[in-house]
């Protein structure tokens, strides 16, 4: 992959010729540093009528290519990753001080990666995945309790991954390096492409 970037002052936590590089490194800088969930995200989709949906989940995995995270299919957000095809994200640490914001493509992983990631988890979360309609109304937290016994007393101790559960990656078009500066004079830094085999065009931004 190759990059274009005209840039000279690109430097410190910014330098790199690769932005998933980049993006490794603060969330490494952010595990450190963050009390809770150093890799959540606000994960941005829009319903049929153009009206947006944003929520917290957490990213698992920053590709060569791409950003990974997993949910339930047949939740809000599943089906309106499913009907868009697109969406964004940023991550926030207030710790460090900065925030990537990341907007793309949108695919399925379903295959060998999602069950390794599914088997990965605990237990109770994997039996949590069969016994919650995720987004669906609920009449009362017990019918969640008894939900999850019947599916424990079903799948044993070994569920295989559900079938209405698994990953999406996000192959971004643009994703934007933010740091905190003094006096609001933030650093802002986006890589923009309009294919995954083109080249990055890099570009210092006002803050």
């Amino acid at each position: 992959m190759e990059y274009g970037d005209g840039m000279t002052d690109r430097e410190g936590i910014f330098a790199g010729k690769d932005p998933f590089a980049i993006a490794r490194r603060w969330l490494a800088e952010a595990e450190g540093a963050e009390p809770n969930d150093p890799n959540a995200i606000a994960l941005a989709t829009v319903d049929p009528d153009g009206l947006p949906n944003v929520r917290m989940v957490l990213l698992k995995e920053i590709e060569d290519d791409a950003f990974v995270f997993y949910t339930n299919y047949d939740s809000a957000k599943g089906i309106e990753l499913d009907s868009a095809g697109k969406a964004g994200f940023v991550m926030h640490w207030k710790s460090l001080r900065r925030q990537i914001r990341v907007r793309g493509e949108i695919t399925r992983e379903d295959g060998p990666q999602a069950d390794a990631y599914y088997a990965s988890r605990s237990l109770k979360s994997r039996l949590g995945a069969w016994a919650s309609k995720q987004s669906r109304p609920l009449s009362s937290r017990a019918t969640l309790v008894a939900e999850v016994a019947k599916v424990t007393a079903k799948h044993g101790t070994n569920p295989a991954r559900p079938p209405f559960w698994g990953g999406y990656r996000l192959r971004p078009s643009h994703i934007e390096f933010w740091a905190d500066g003094a006096f609001r004079l933030h650093d802002r830094f986006a890589w923009v492409r309009e294919n995954s085999d083109e080249i990055w065009q890099v570009q210092r931004l006002n803050p």
